[in-house]
């Protein structure tokens, strides 16, 4: 994802859902929407990603940022009508304290247990998609750079 959303870090603690910016700010009074769903996750996971928010089919970086950048009161009003997805890309740390700190681990193991660990979440807290096809990664480079050229990602 490029520039798409507001980077934010996702933490499930036993008691709650604490979501962190790239500064470091906790984020989660603007993206309570995010919070409220995160509970269904297991205590003790980490994830990296981003908070996007769809309309009319997109994914706009504008409303975004400005539910970021808003007052709580303004940020909860913007959540009621236009709700916050939360598109993960990694797995920080992992529920099951055997397996814990999980970034020291190959980017591909991380995958497989973020996977693991998002099976049953479903939407709005999911992953992005990745393919470890060549093929596949070809059509969507094309795909991708095509939309560029328009204007589009």
């Amino acid at each position: 994802m490029e520039n798409d959303g507001h980077r934010t870090v996702l933490r499930r603690t036993e008691e709650t859902v604490v979501l962190y910016a790239r500064s470091g700010r906790v984020a989660t009074p603007h993206w309570m929407d995010l919070a409220l769903v995160g509970m269904a996750l297991r205590p003790g996971t980490t994830l990296d990603g981003e908070a996007v928010i769809w309309r009319d089919s997109r994914l706009d970086f504008g409303a975004a940022q400005s539910r970021a950048a808003s007052s709580v009161t303004r940020a909860r009003a913007l959540a009621s009508r236009h709700p916050g997805s939360y598109a993960c890309w990694d797995l920080v740390q992992h529920p099951d304290p055997a397996i814990g700190d999980t970034r020291p681990l190959p980017y591909t193991e991380r995958r497989a247990l973020l996977l693991e660990v998002l099976a049953n979440a479903g939407p709005p807290i999911q992953p992005v998609p990745a393919t470890d096809d060549r093929e596949v990664a070809e059509v969507a480079q094309d795909w991708y750079e095509a939309l560029q050229a328009r204007g589009n990602p």
